[in-house]
């Protein structure tokens, strides 16, 4: 009896064949370092670096590090070094590398060390685990960079490019249906604009908001009580005390399109008045805090921290701390312990000390957490007498000059 042959799977027309595809890719970032007083950081070791913050690219922190003294003591300071360093837990991390020296005179010469774009015998570089590092013991030697074009004013401009390698199964169908983002925003923001079906008005200072109770206390707690259990059926205008009528109208262009007047907040921030306080986005803070607006707190928090300097973070922590603000209070706190003896010298220090003279103690607690790997505490102790009497470890009064 002959035996019946077997058929290949692939001639059943019964059975659909399947396919898959592996595709490997970078996944692309870029971050520019800007070093400011060069000629400062000179001197500081052979070996000694400035890192930059840390930005992340695929899944994973970088830092740049750049050594004014060179890496490799041989060289004996004749060159500067600059490295690209996971500062990440990870293992084997698989990435292609870019540094560019920027050339500041405008002629577009910039020093390009590059892996992309170029074939490159054994592939990609590996990085073993967090702290490793790709990069060059002798990037420029500093003799000609500091006759350069690339220092300009004291200043160097370093692009860092990371590609991290990943490797995934492409599922994406051959064809596909984009879908628009979203324009609620905008159909919301058309119905505060046209003041149709609106049921309430709000009168501050003497100029008059109209707006919905609905969408106001879908959005607010404190609006849900005020309109619909702490307000009488006939009122239809209610007082907004202590507020700038502009501040409301932001409010309200917030709650309905769930985004900043940025044209507006682009004024208040580069106007001529020092204080974090007179600005929009501060007021808004405050609104949001008195109207419980958790997401408007958060980009007001966002924004503010942008601002934040020696000058203005005794102010932006006073507000911060005011109106609730954890998240940009942190971030106050930590600057203000990390450039402690700067800020103390700032008349926005005073302002603390006179406003609110509980957070120095915070401000010293954030201090010791920084120091806490240093056993003696003496320069907690240190800190604590330059909080306590307004003046540095000799008695003397600090004050900023003018």
């Amino acid at each position: 009896m002959s035996e019946t042959p077997e058929k290949n799977p692939s001639q059943n027309p019964l059975i659909s064949p399947t396919s898959s595809r592996s595709v490997t890719e970078t996944i692309n970032g870029s971050h520019r370092f800007v070093i400011q007083g060069y000629s400062l950081a000179k001197g500081m070791g052979v070996g000694k670096h400035i890192a930059s913050d840390e930005f992340t690219v695929g899944g994973y922190k970088w830092a740049i590090y750049f050594y004014p003294d060179g890496k490799n003591p041989e060289d004996n300071s004749t060159y500067v070094s600059v490295f690209i360093a996971l500062a990440s837990e990870g293992t084997d991390v698989r990435a292609l590398f870019e540094l560019t020296l920027v050339d500041q005179s405008g002629k577009g010469k910039h020093k390009v060390h590059s892996h992309f774009d170029r074939s490159l015998e054994s592939g990609p570089y590996t990085l073993k685990y967090r702290g490793s590092m790709w990069g060059y013991k002798r990037f420029f030697r500093r003799a000609m960079l500091e006759t350069s074009d690339y220092l300009k004013d004291d200043c160097l401009k370093i692009n860092c490019t990371v590609g991290v390698v990943v490797s995934a199964i492409d599922c994406s169908r051959l064809h596909s249906i984009q879908v628009p983002d979203s324009d609620i925003g905008s159909d919301f923001g058309t119905l505060l604009e046209n003041m149709e079906g609106s049921d309430i008005i709000f009168n501050v200072a003497g100029e008059k908001f109209h707006a919905h109770k609905l969408v106001l206390a879908a959005r607010s707690s404190i609006f849900l009580s005020e309109l619909f259990e702490g307000l009488d059926s006939d009122e239809q205008e209610i007082m907004v005390p202590d507020m700038e009528p502009k501040v409301f109208e932001a409010m309200l262009h917030f709650i309905y399109r769930d985004a900043l007047v940025e044209d507006e907040l682009v004024a208040s921030s580069s106007s001529s008045s020092p204080l974090i306080t007179d600005t929009l986005t501060a007021k808004l803070l405050a609104a949001a805090d008195r109207y419980d607006l958790a997401r408007l707190r958060r980009v007001c928090e966002s924004r503010l921290c942008k601002y934040i300097s020696v000058n203005s973070v005794a102010q932006t922590l006073a507000l911060a701390e005011r109106f609730h603000a954890a998240e940009l209070k942190a971030i106050c706190l930590r600057f203000a312990a990390e450039n402690l003896a700067a800020v103390m010298r700032s008349d926005g220090f005073e302002y603390l000390k006179e406003s609110c003279p509980a957070l120095q103690s915070e401000i010293l607690k954030t201090v010791a957490g920084c120091d806490e790997d240093c056993s003696s505490g003496s320069k907690s102790r240190s800190v604590w007498a330059q909080l306590s009497d307004g003046g540095d470890t000799g008695g003397r009064r600090v004050r900023q000059r003018t």
